[in-house]
């Protein structure tokens, strides 16, 4: 019995090409492919903006990391209330991180000097510049986003997630999944101001866990609250009980010479 003849083989479709030509910046590197050269100096640059972050945070202490809109200015209530939240952390002994830049950002950083205690900004470059907000003790200037928001997580014990919109949700819920994943320890994540996040809180006890793509235990991590009292206290417990922290003389950096210090 013969075997029967292969198929030819289609003809394969022609591939579409992106011109990137035109673009710059991280622009360009999301694109697609670039040359070799171009993508190891990409590489290169990325390593710098980490290695800058981390010199400029190692000795900041333990903070906690207010997400939150920039479009919310000065008299609004959530600007008020982000405001109370920053003092209260301040007033457990935190440092108050944000993104540095105006709206409940600033509302944050504000608390803390109110409260007497330091804040940073881990700000980013946009196409509309953002300009850090003048409440900052320690401020950095980042090209990638990516890049800031390891900074932002990385020196945090716990994130509070204030109202915003798109890139508040991207940072508040890739925290949560660290945690979900076992990346990050079990860090406390708290949404302040529940009319603004009830369908958020709905969606996660009404549709995710009857479906079962959370658990009734990782929608319970969650909390959430009008209360700045309530949202500092549970973390400052949880801080002191799980993460073994302790109240003391602040630390001082050791300078080494070999790493140019």
């Amino acid at each position: 019995m013969s075997t029967p003849p292969t198929p030819p083989h289609p003809t394969p479709p022609p591939e579409p090409r992106w011109d990137a030509s035109r673009l710059s910046g991280e622009r360009r590197f999301f694109a697609g492919p670039q040359s070799r050269l171009a993508e190891l100096w990409w590489a290169i640059q990325v390593f710098v903006e980490f290695i800058r972050g981390f010199r400029a945070l190692h000795f900041v202490g333990p903070c906690v990391t207010v997400f939150g809109s920039a479009r919310f200015a000065e008299g609004h209530p959530y600007y008020t209330l982000t405001r109370e939240v920053g003092a209260e952390l301040a007033r457990e002994g935190f440092i108050v991180m944000t993104g540095g830049g105006p709206g409940l950002m600033e509302a944050a950083n504000r608390g803390a000097r109110d409260a007497g205690g330091r804040s940073i900004g881990c700000n980013i470059q946009l196409p509309l510049e953002q300009q850090p907000n003048p409440y900052l003790d320690v401020w950095l200037e980042f090209r990638h986003f990516f890049v800031r928001k390891v900074m932002l997580v990385k020196y945090s014990y716990a994130f509070i997630v204030m109202p915003g919109g798109f890139g508040t949700l991207d940072e508040a819920f890739e925290a949560a999944t660290l945690v979900q994943t076992g990346k990050i320890e079990e860090f406390p994540i708290v949404f302040m101001g529940t009319e603004f996040w009830a369908p958020i809180r709905e969606q996660l006890y009404s549709q995710m866990v009857p479906a079962g793509t959370i658990t009734q235990a990782e929608a319970d991590r969650v909390l959430f609250t009008d209360s700045p009292q309530e949202a500092a206290a549970a973390i400052q417990q949880r801080a002191l009980s799980r993460f073994g922290l302790r109240y003391g003389p602040r630390v001082r950096p050791r300078r080494r010479f070999w790493l140019f210090e």
